[in-house]
């Protein structure tokens, strides 16, 4: 008898019982998506493993802790047998056959009734990859599949060119500390979609040359000024084109809402009655240091780390920083934004309690291919700074952590 290839369709199991022979390795990754398609979930088996355990201690699923008995799948509408009784798996599929369940089997999928495909999501879309032939099924090169359309639909490289989802309004974007691989999933996929592109400086700047022609990429550091300070033209610009329609991303370095001004452009944008979406970075201040082999915190070293901006010296009335409690922490303390000031900050720490010995780490240009790290006390960091040549951007780690000697990442 010809085999024929698999029908592909959606099951909507919203309140429709479910039934999960097993509580495995393979449960343990096919419940998460059940849960989330609101199935009611009834999993038996004598034993789970430690995650499974804990979706139903968590009421997520019901967890009858005994072997499979016939009856389990009566008032199934779908089944996943993944237990290792390869007995009590046949007399479940024979079970599911008779009340015409749809059923799963992780030990034999030519005897089952239904094939888990390799599934993905992207922006409100599931992808969903299966073999067409019924033999020869290779899980490998359907997830392979899989992960390539994903890819193409984060990142933006595949979209239909007719039906470009376009967004008009602002996209506030964290692009993390510099290197391009290390923006958001989400962050990527709205520069894929954008009409205008407004970027800072210190933003993943080789994402803009894969930009399509028709963006317009306006370098945040040369929109005119006027009778306007700095922030207030930008701010401007992005109320001008959100106006027009169009579908503008603020790249911002890091995290926007970490001495990024964030806060205010949004502010401005709903004064405006723009809508705007705020998609989140990763921050300098934890990665960069990372990247250089420094943990902001470590288990015996430092229980708490302090971000602080060093943009405004301690001494200037401008300051906002408590830096004599500071001195009295025990844990880290990264500065960002504090090359130029970094000879004060040490000596008010110094002056205020805490050791010139006190290791200090500078690492420039993080996680780019100029990254490099200069080390130094808090006695000697302003000499260091000035001998070295150390130039923003860089960010500044003081405390113990610095002498952990973890190799920074390649």
């Amino acid at each position: 008898m010809a085999e024929h290839p698999a029908y592909p369709v959606g099951l909507r199991l919203s309140g429709r019982r479910v039934a999960v022979l097993g509580a495995g390795q393979v449960a343990q990754r096919r419940l998460p998506a059940l849960i989330a398609a609101g199935a009611d979930i009834v999993v038996v088996s004598p034993e789970a493993t430690p995650s499974v355990e804990a979706m139903a201690d968590a009421g997520e699923i019901t967890w009858h802790r005994r072997r499979y008995e016939d009856g389990d799948l009566a008032d199934a509408w779908y089944a996943l047998i993944a237990t290792s009784d390869q007995e009590a798996n046949a007399a479940a599929s024979a079970e599911a056959e008779r009340h015409r369940v749809w059923c799963v089997r992780s030990d034999d999928a030519d005897r089952a009734t239904a094939w888990t495909p390799a599934t993905g999501t992207s922006a409100g879309v599931t992808v969903a990859v299966l073999t067409t032939e019924a033999r020869g099924r290779d899980p490998r090169h359907t997830a392979a599949i899989r992960d390539a359309v994903v890819e193409g639909l984060r990142d933006g490289t595949l979209v239909a060119p007719h039906h470009r989802t376009r967004t008009p309004g602002v996209a506030l974007v964290g692009g993390g500390p510099g290197d391009p691989d290390l923006i958001t999933v989400r962050g990527r996929r709205l520069l894929a979609e954008a009409d205008v592109v407004i970027a800072d400086r210190l933003g993943p700047r080789d994402l803009l040359a894969e930009l399509p022609p028709h963006v317009e990429v306006i370098d945040a550091a040369k929109i005119p000024y006027g009778r306007y300070m700095a922030q207030e033209a930008i701010n401007n610009a992005l109320i001008e084109h959100a106006k027009q329609g169009k579908s503008v991303v603020r790249l911002k370095g890091g995290d926007p809402f970490v001495f990024g001004r964030g806060m205010e452009e949004v502010q401005a944008l709903a004064e405006a009655g723009i809508p705007c979406t705020v998609v989140p970075g990763i921050s300098s201040s934890i990665s960069v240091p990372g990247a250089a082999g420094i943990p902001v915190t470590h288990r015996g070293v430092a229980h708490e780390f302090t971000v602080v901006s060093g943009h405004v010296a301690p001494d200037d009335e401008r300051s906002l920083v408590d830096w004599p409690s500071l001195a009295r922490l025990t844990g880290t303390l990264v500065i960002l934004m504090g090359v130029d000031k970094i000879g004060k900050i040490a000596e008010t720490l110094v002056a205020h309690g805490r050791s010139p010995k006190t290791p200090v780490a500078l690492v420039q240009e993080g996680t780019t291919a100029a990254q490099r790290r200069v080390d130094a006390t808090l006695a000697t960091v302003a000499e260091t700074v000035r001998a070295e040549d150390v130039k923003p951007p860089a960010v500044i780690v003081i405390g113990e952590v610095v002498t952990q000697g973890l190799a920074p990442t390649a």
